[in-house]
């Protein structure tokens, strides 16, 4: 056993060497450590900081794929150990899970209280996870434009920094804001600013019953004011998806309403009439709800697309010229309320054309034409555009012939906070935008 690898079992009993599978994007670590709690995750990251180690935290994996290769990997620290529900408060709604603690199991144990985490997974992301993953990379699917993100529902953090420091954020009610919110500048960090140890979640009740409404429109502006429609209206939709398999196929919507039985039934007698001849509405998801499946296939390419939901028909057009010139014709899929769409390719597209497919929606955004244009209101007084693509997922083909993230407005900032709380840039160096 070499001296390091001897340190750092004395920091977490279960430690080894690591093994060609434990490679994170084609960079094998050196070691991999299981600890089992707060504790012997501090330790390991005392001897990490102490060692000049990289570090890069992993559960189940199901998303270690996403992002940039880490420019340095020495450790993995998997938290299939921190597997612990620590506390269910139902009366509060609230729980508090190790980071290693699946979805599934979450949901199996709110469920005794007919309660539900309320997150779901994004098109292309397979159905599982761990909670640490999760609020690492921050995905949400359909239920985010009633639910939010998971920024939107931790309440409370524990985390290991990386001089190993145990650091706590937040509270273990609702109502109480004191401290600083690590947990929203942690969602979507990648690991590169600490290790997740363990959080407290918002719950929602279960519901009672639930009901699908499901059309479909001919071209993108019909799309975005049905999709307007159903936003504003009173109906309180849990989530408005649309799908379409091709640039000349039709674009279909599906809403999700959730309630008691009886409501439900008017409510979806309402929405009918308001989205129009052809709607049917059931119990029962679309197939393509949630595109998971086919869409996790190894070699998909897949794009996730922000912008303002007034955008819509223009993010459409976006899309559709790019792929178009680039030779490709992407599912496009998502939450098109919350302007968050999907681009998904499958295995079969050529790597030099999906990669220049993502370069002509990125030109198009830097041109403007992605940025909020609403009648009547002088373009000055609208918001800065948000717009981006990201690639999720790629073949290496593509990964390596552009940067998956893209512009990233805010840079300098966000530099600036990995400073603060990893000087030494061991947590997943290169991981995240910019090379953070």
């Amino acid at each position: 056993m070499d001296a390091m690898l001897t340190e750092l079992s004395r920091a977490c009993r279960l430690t080894r060497a690591a093994e060609d599978s434990d490679a994170v994007l084609g960079v094998t670590p050196r070691y991999v450590a299981s600890p089992a709690d707060a504790g012997e995750a501090g330790a390991l990251m005392r001897v990490a900081s102490g060692n000049d180690l990289a570090v890069v935290p992993r559960g189940l994996g199901t998303k270690l794929g996403w992002g940039t290769p880490p420019t340095r990997c020495d450790l993995v620290i998997d938290t299939s150990r921190l597997d612990k529900v620590v506390e269910h408060a139902a009366g509060d709604l609230i729980t508090r899970v190790q980071a290693g603690v699946s979805l599934d199991r979450l949901a199996e144990t709110a469920a005794g209280a007919h309660q539900q985490l309320s997150l779901d997974p994004p098109p292309g992301c397979p159905s599982t996870g761990t909670i640490g993953g999760v609020l690492a990379t921050g995905v949400a699917g359909p239920r985010r434009w009633r639910y939010g993100t998971p920024r939107d529902l931790v309440i409370g953090l524990t985390l290991v920094r990386a001089d190993g420091t145990i650091a706590r954020s937040g509270g273990k009610v609702v109502k109480n804001v004191a401290g600083y919110d690590l947990g929203k500048l942690f969602a979507g960090s990648y690991g590169t600013l600490g290790l997740i140890v363990d959080a407290v979640m918002r719950l929602h009740p279960q519901p009672a019953a639930v009901s699908y409404a499901v059309t479909q429109r001919d071209d993108a502006q019909a799309l975005s004011e049905a999709v307007a429609a159903v936003a504003g209206s009173e109906l309180a939709a849990t989530a408005i998806e649309v799908d379409r398999e091709s640039r000349d196929g039709p674009v279909r919507i599906a809403v999700l309403l959730e309630g008691d039985p009886s409501g439900i039934a008017e409510r979806s007698r309402l929405l009918a009439k308001l989205l129009g001849e052809g709607t049917r509405t059931g119990p029962e998801a679309p197939d393509w709800w949630g595109r998971s499946g086919p869409a996790t296939a190894p070699g998909t390419t897949l794009v996730r697309f922000a912008f303002w939901a007034a955008a819509l028909p223009r993010a459409f057009a976006a899309i559709d010229a790019a792929g178009h010139a680039a030779g490709v014709d992407p599912v496009i899929t998502g939450s098109a309320a919350t302007g968050v769409l999907y681009g998904l390719l499958g295995p079969e597209a050529d790597p030099a054309a999906a990669a220049a497919f993502v370069s002509g929606v990125r030109a198009a955004i830097a041109a403007g034409e992605l940025d909020a244009h609403l009648p009547g209101v002088p373009h000055q007084s609208l918001p800065p555009s948000q717009a981006s693509a990201v690639v999720l997922t790629s073949p290496p083909e593509v990964r390596r012939s552009l940067d998956p993230w893209g512009p990233v407005p805010g840079l300098a900032l966000m530099h600036a906070v990995k400073d603060q709380f990893d000087p030494g840039h061991i947590m997943a160096p290169g991981r995240f935008a910019g090379g953070i």
